[in-house]
């Protein structure tokens, strides 16, 4: 998905999403020495993963409030103001129902059909395959009424034709939708789509075409809807306070355990974690501050905590390739051989357990299709005096390269008061200086950065986080140069960094589109050589995502790396 985040935050998606996806992250830890303060842990055996299971009975009825540390703009999924992940997080999710949804198979999590579903959706093979799916005639909406092939229907039309849709990936390869039956759709694809388990699931769902056909889909839903396909409906929304579920008495599967969960709009983390501590709220999220995990490491009595490396979120540097002094390749080189992204990593999450590099653009959700090609950059001050002075530059007194009269000056943009980040910044000043350039820092509001300075390409040089919201490989929507904003393509696209990669682009449509899984990784693999031969940015690090709930709560608590940590929530109970 795509959506702004956590409260300093608002960072891209780059699958079928859109822009501005949260930053859905936090820790990764164990080292931290927190076993003292938490109930029956289990350490996995992934350097910065740490699982525990809540054992405890819980019991029937009940109430809870979870801290979020993002309130949504609005609840219409489908609009340009539907990108928030928490929104995602606390009302999408438990409300509509979706054809695949992601969960843990061995140590990945994969795309599994949902029990919206009475069969798993078959995909036929040619030019233009057929997506044949069959609904589960238990399924019903709120109201009682079932859930049919009309529905998937016009969600499909809706975001293929519809205007002010926030990401129409994918869903303009359909070229038709067949209805033979209440409870059989069959979607024609113009072309093969190796994506296509994104369909219905993911970031749009399906929606009630007899309740929203000929309605105005944005005014009904953006300020909280009252109908649910799911175990939990919206009971209220108060703008600027909380959100509140209750339990959606016609779903046709398990019904939730508790009464009443409220979400509380607690954007302000010392304030959450107050909260958190004096038992106001029983539940957070956090997004990977510095004070996050100063607060950790006070331990936290009477809490348990879940932390989880294997992400969808990604950090890099993005290179801006167009502008001076990034529109040489040999400069590219040699930045990725003056920065120290080992000591970047360990510097904000070794205590966590997080110490290397993420080698690769693909991140650790999608690590089937990565290689470790960017392995064969790490500091070496000889290979960036060999790459700039080959390429013409020479280092002046101040000891900063230049050529022909320009310095090797560039500007790094961010997220203004995220305190992780202006350390980052702050680290990667000081190393590239002594590698011979000056950077100089000038950061923004996310709004600012996303709304604006990325998309038009407006910046030297960027440090931001980018989302996988399906296990699915979706290096097309950040490197392919059909996804450079462009009046062409109505300025969509988050190729923000201008990056234009001999060969790659057939090699992305490959991945994206092949429904052979063993030539999407091949094309993936060969496209990750492609990217660390040009260098059109630096990955860092993936982010790891964090739990803590207090332990009257129960249940089986587990974080979703692609749903979030409520993913489950019918489950989750007060203990006996």
């Amino acid at each position: 998905m795509n959506h702004p985040p956590s409260s300093t935050s608002a960072e891209p998606a780059r699958s079928p999403s859109g822009i501005g996806i949260p930053l859905c992250a936090a820790l990764g830890a164990l080292a931290l020495g927190l076993t003292a303060c938490t109930s029956g842990t289990t350490p996995a055996t992934t350097a910065g993963t740490q699982q525990q299971q809540s054992t405890a009975a819980v019991r029937q009825g009940g109430s809870i409030v979870i801290g979020a540390e993002q309130e949504p703009d609005c609840a219409d999924w489908f609009g340009t103001c539907g990108g928030s992940i928490w929104g995602s997080y606390i009302m999408e999710t438990p409300t509509i129902p979706q054809v695949f949804v992601v969960r843990k198979k061995g140590s990945d999590w994969v795309p599994a059909a949902s029990d919206l579903m009475a069969a798993e959706p078959t995909i036929t093979a040619g030019a233009q395959p057929r997506i044949t799916y069959k609904l589960n005639p238990k399924a019903v909406w709120s109201d009682g009424q079932p859930i049919t092939s009309a529905d998937l229907k016009y969600t499909a039309l809706q975001v293929r034709d519809g205007k002010n849709i926030f990401d129409k990936t994918g869903y303009t390869e359909i070229a038709s939708v067949d209805t033979p039956d209440p409870r059989t759709a069959v979607v024609t694809l113009k072309h093969p789509y190796g994506n296509w388990k994104t369909f219905f699931s993911g970031e749009y769902g399906v929606l009630p075409s007899h309740l929203l056909q000929g309605k105005d889909r944005n005014a009904v839903m953006k300020n909280g809807y009252t109908f649910s396909g799911g175990p939990w409906k919206i009971q209220s929304w108060n703008r600027g306070t909380s959100v509140t579920l209750v339990p959606n008495d016609r779903y046709w599967g398990a019904k939730p355990r508790l009464d009443k969960v409220t979400f509380q709009f607690t954007t302000d983390t010392a304030a959450a974690f107050q909260a958190f501590r004096t038992g106001q709220l029983d539940a957070l999220y956090p997004s990977p501050q510095l004070d996050v995990i100063d607060q950790i490491k006070q331990g936290l009595p009477g809490t348990a905590l879940q932390t989880d490396a294997q992400t969808g979120n990604l950090e890099a540097l993005w290179l801006n390739d167009s502008r001076f002094p990034f529109d040489s390749v040999d400069v590219r080189k040699a930045l990725a051989y003056a920065v120290d992204r080992k000591a970047i990593v360990q510097r904000l999450y070794g205590p966590l357990g997080v110490t290397s590099p993420n080698q690769s653009f693909n991140s650790p959700l999608v690590s089937g299709y990565a290689g470790t090609d960017f392995s064969q950059y790490s500091l070496d001050q000889a290979k960036v005096d060999q790459l700039m002075r080959g390429a013409g530059w020479a280092r002046g007194s101040d000891g900063i390269w230049a050529k022909d009269g320009r310095r090797a000056r560039f500007t790094i943009v961010s997220l203004a008061g995220n305190k992780r980040r202006e350390l980052t910044e702050q680290v990667l000043q000081a190393q590239l200086k002594t590698a011979g350039f000056d950077l100089r820092i000038q950061n923004t509001t996310a709004a600012n950065l996303f709304g604006k300075v990325a998309p038009n390409g407006d910046f030297d040089l960027g440090l931001w986080t980018l989302v996988d919201s399906f296990p699915e490989p979706s290096l097309d929507a950040t490197f392919s140069t059909s996804a450079i904003p462009s009046a062409a393509n109505g300025q969509t696209g988050i190729n923000f960094i201008r990056a234009r990669v001999p060969g790659l682009d057939p090699l992305l449509r490959q991945v994206a589109n092949s429904t052979d899984d063993t030539a999407r990784r091949s094309a993936s693999l060969q496209a990750d050589k492609l990217l660390a031969a040009y260098v059109p940015s630096i990955p860092i690090s993936a982010v790891p995502n964090v739990l803590l709930w207090n332990k009257r709560v129960g249940g089986p608590i587990a974080i979703n790396p692609v749903e979030g940590p409520w993913w489950n929530l019918a489950d989750w109970g007060l203990v006996k």
